[in-house]
């Protein structure tokens, strides 16, 4: 088993109706490696200025796991199949809309990786196998609900 700890930081400033709802949603995320990350509600949930468009939110964090987590056991297994991936760029994103139990929900983040292999790249099947492998051995895809797509795109 293995823990995963994050610090969420959030004061409520002194000019701000906490019961009126006219608050600052920004907040910081602190890691146990020393990151130190601006977050903030989305604006599209919570409008300026009582959220903060420079800062990550949650469901942006979401997607942005989905893809690191895809891209870190697709690069493994393309090592073991041989294949020297020299860059991966995935241009993610996620939908947020009603589920049929009616409830918000992320119900589906397209990864969509560009990936630029060495002199020897796979074939389109070896190349759908890696990514299937890499979907099916990521814990934040086998954690979440939301259907996982892959993309591929070409240079």
């Amino acid at each position: 088993m293995s823990k995963y700890v994050a610090t969420i930081h959030w004061a409520l400033k002194p000019d701000e109706a906490f019961l009126d709802g006219r608050y600052s949603r920004a907040h910081r995320w602190s890691f146990d490696g020393g990151a130190d990350v601006p977050a903030s509600s989305s604006p599209s949930v919570v409008r300026v200025p009582f959220s903060d468009p420079a800062g990550v939110d949650p469901e942006e964090a979401l997607v942005a796991s989905l893809s690191s987590c895809h891209m870190l056991f697709f690069l493994d297994f393309a090592k073991q199949a041989k294949f020297v991936v020299e860059a991966y760029e995935d241009a993610a994103e996620g939908v947020m809309e009603k589920g049929a139990d009616g409830r918000v929900r992320m119900t589906r983040v397209t990864l969509r990786p560009l990936i630029r292999f060495g002199e020897r790249a796979p074939t389109e099947a070896e190349l759908a196998a890696i990514h299937h492998r890499a979907h099916e051995a990521c814990y934040i895809a086998n954690s979440v609900t939301a259907e996982v797509i892959v993309e591929n795109r070409t240079a």
